[in-house]
């Protein structure tokens, strides 16, 4: 046995020399057209809005979203994950904005599609958050519970709006039971079979979502429990997962990913269709506020962040660093 403990020939080390070696024998690989930028867009505004809590995201205008969407196909991203901001004023109980052809998102969609074309895979959230005066993904009953059925027909509805729209992909993100065989059917219904499902399939009611409250302008008053999973459980992914597949999804996803790459490499292991992650707000926001205070180099942490959730199953990962990340990626 030589001095450091190892047997002759077994120095692992010796694969970690040299930059290009640690590349050439590198396992996982991340690549812009792994990426997938989640983008606001707020109705009424003239110029950007800066979202406080997330250093470098802004609600765009219809103008700079559509420079984003350009921007975005350049660096090699290959999806942008579209969030409507209606007025204010719009807002009510049933979310009627989110299922009017001419709300915000329906309007970006067709801004982005006319933009880029299918350049760039154009997604739409699906869910009624951002347009009810309660903020609530759904439909409320008359003891102030989200109505499960009810919100299935609203769902129904903007899947429709959105893909006349012109939405390459659907994401429900609402967590309602059902949904994405709801959506599916109203999709074939009028002609959008190819239309694709990207099933929000574990998502956790988390701690990390306060930032996306503010980007959105959410009027939420509470929390999402009762219909978001509760961050203790697993079981209740695989269960969601199987739901979602046995009712037409063609894609599935874990949000948040971070907090939950036990459960993304679960989902991953098991399935034959794209998995998706998505980094989210709260994920985003530490790493830049630790950067700010000059704790962390802040692009070797990201690249380390989405790098993990790559190796842990995620075909694709929803990140608002995605283009200044192709663009890292591209120089490397």
């Amino acid at each position: 046995m030589s001095e450091y403990g190892g047997f002759p020939g077994t120095r692992p080390r010796r694969l970690r020399v040299t930059p290009t070696m640690r590349r050439m024998v590198a396992e996982t690989r991340l690549h812009p057209a792994d990426l997938i930028l989640p983008a606001f867009v707020r109705e009424g505004v003239t110029e950007p809005v800066p979202i406080s809590a997330m250093p470098g995201v802004v609600q765009h205008t219809r103008d700079t979203l559509r420079k984003a969407a350009v921007e975005a196909v350049e660096a090699g991203v290959s999806g942008i994950m579209l969030f409507g901001v209606p007025e204010e004023a719009k807002k009510d109980a049933a979310g009627t904005a989110g299922t009017d052809p001419e709300g915000i998102l329906q309007v970006a969609v067709r801004d982005v599609r006319a933009e880029v074309g299918d350049e760039l895979v154009i997604m739409s959230d699906l869910c009624l958050d951002e347009y009810t005066d309660h903020g609530h993904c759904g439909v409320l009953d008359a003891d102030g519970r989200v109505d499960n059925d009810a919100t299935l027909e609203r769902y129904a509805e903007m899947a429709q709006v959105q893909a006349d729209a012109g939405v390459h992909v659907v994401g429900p993100s609402g967590m309602m039971d059902g949904q994405v065989g709801v959506i599916r059917d109203a999709l074939d219904t009028i002609g959008k079979e190819d239309v694709a499902i990207l099933a929000y399939t574990a998502k956790y009611a988390s701690a990390f979502y306060g930032p996306f409250r503010e980007a959105v302008g959410s009027s939420l008053s509470g929390d999402r429990k009762t219909y978001q999973q509760d961050p203790a459980n697993v079981r209740e992914s695989m269960r969601e997962l199987a739901l979602d597949l046995d009712e037409g999804a063609d894609m599935v996803m874990v949000k948040p990913a971070g907090p939950y790459l036990d459960i993304l490499a679960k989902v991953a292991d098991s399935v034959d269709v794209p998995v998706a992650a998505y980094q989210i707000s709260g994920e985003y926001a530490m790493i830049e506020a630790a950067a700010e205070k000059g704790w962390i180099e802040r692009d070797k942490a990201i690249l380390e962040s989405l790098t993990g959730i790559k190796r842990a199953g995620a075909q694709m990962i929803l990140t608002y660093w995605a283009t200044e990340t192709a663009r890292m990626l591209g120089r490397r």
